[in-house]
């Protein structure tokens, strides 16, 4: 009997299903059941195998446990790496200095060229969709994605707020959203 590695028998099943938000659970419940019956086997660590095919560019994660296959986006993976000449162009336009705490070159920093919208939540590689970070900024943009969810929660909070007129909320929220500011903790997502 042919084994084929658990990451092609998942992708297997969101090519039979394309343009289809398909969540997490149901692919491991599928998963898990066929690979049994199919190969007489466990599926070892079928979240992993997800995780990898989403990074790697086969799969687009739309939202938290919820991934698509989309032909044309795999077709395309290869132009979400920025080329050199829009590397160079972010850079320059940038200032060669990072854009959340202004740190560069001449401070001896070590500078990235950073997908604002992720990649594996099908960022692409534009310039629009670019921006310089440093070394630090980057980490934490990438480590800690719960802080891009946490600010909008506050910022959802505070608009439904504003709409039922509830004052104390909306200062509340506020207040928390300042702190991200004053510690440049997702720049980028603008609440004002």
């Amino acid at each position: 009997m042919t084994f084929i590695s658990q990451a092609n028998f998942l992708l297997s099943y969101f090519m039979k299903n394309p343009e289809r938000d398909i969540p997490h659970q149901e692919i491991v419940d599928w998963a898990t059941k066929e690979y049994k019956k199919r190969f007489d086997r466990v599926l070892r660590d079928p979240d992993r195998a997800i995780r990898k095919l989403s990074q790697s560019g086969y799969l687009i994660k739309v939202s938290k446990g919820i991934y698509k296959y989309d032909p044309e986006y795999i077709v395309n993976r290869q132009l979400e790496d920025f080329s050199l000449a829009d590397r160079k162009a972010i850079l320059e336009r940038d200032g060669y200095k990072c854009v959340v705490c202004g740190a560069g070159r001449e401070s001896g920093i070590d500078l990235h060229v950073d997908h604002i919208k992720p990649k594996d939540l099908g960022g692409r590689a534009t310039l629009s969709n670019g921006q310089t970070l440093c070394a630090k900024h980057n980490f934490r943009k990438k480590n800690y994605k719960q802080t891009e969810t946490g600010k909008k929660m506050f910022i959802t909070l505070r608009n439904a707020a504003l709409e039922t007129g509830d004052a104390a909320t909306v200062k509340f929220c506020e207040d928390i959203l300042a702190t991200f500011d004053k510690h440049n903790v997702n720049g980028h997502i603008e609440w004002k």
